[in-house]
């Protein structure tokens, strides 16, 4: 399946339960289902609620079934930076193209109000840093701002 396959539209409150059992099923893949990820997010689960104001978003994509097969976000770090949020896709989606159109259509709305996109992901999420690589990013040491992500390991950041 191609990325044709797949709708990207924004997160509605039905998407919500769906989207959190991805993240968590790849949270567990990668061995990353502990505190300082997005495991122990309070707002886990409530992306419809958290991602609605005028400088954040978040997208899901779905199958031509109707099923959510992944997402991402982009909030506020401050009044130039914003962070990709919660990008994960289910395995049978990966290589499909999808994760490049969802983090254009992230970082399309990001550039209408920010300078620059930063993430954070874990050293042994491989395959994500070649593509964050592969998109503009940038790995950096450190970021301008303190998350609460602090088992997050590899950093990266984007002039928009």
């Amino acid at each position: 399946m191609g990325p044709a396959s797949y709708t990207v539209r924004l997160i509605e409150p039905g998407d919500n339960a769906a989207v959190e059992q991805i993240i968590r099923g790849c949270l567990i893949e990668f061995n990353a289902a502990r505190e300082g990820t997005a495991w122990t997010d309070p707002m886990l689960g409530r992306f419809s609620e958290v991602y609605s104001d005028d400088r954040s978003r978040y997208w899901v994509a779905v199958d031509g079934n109707g099923q959510a097969v992944g997402g991402c976000g982009i909030g506020p770090l401050s009044d130039e930076l914003c962070e990709l949020q919660k990008m994960y896709l289910l395995p049978s989606a990966r290589g499909t193209g999808l994760a490049e159109h969802l983090l254009n259509t992230a970082l399309g709305f990001a550039r209408e109000h920010y300078r620059y996109c930063c993430l954070e992901t874990l050293e042994n999420m491989k395959a994500a840093q070649r593509f964050y690589e592969k998109m503009g990013f940038t790995r950096v040491r450190t970021l301008p701002v303190i998350t609460e992500h602090f088992a997050c390991d590899v950093r990266y950041i984007k002039k928009l």
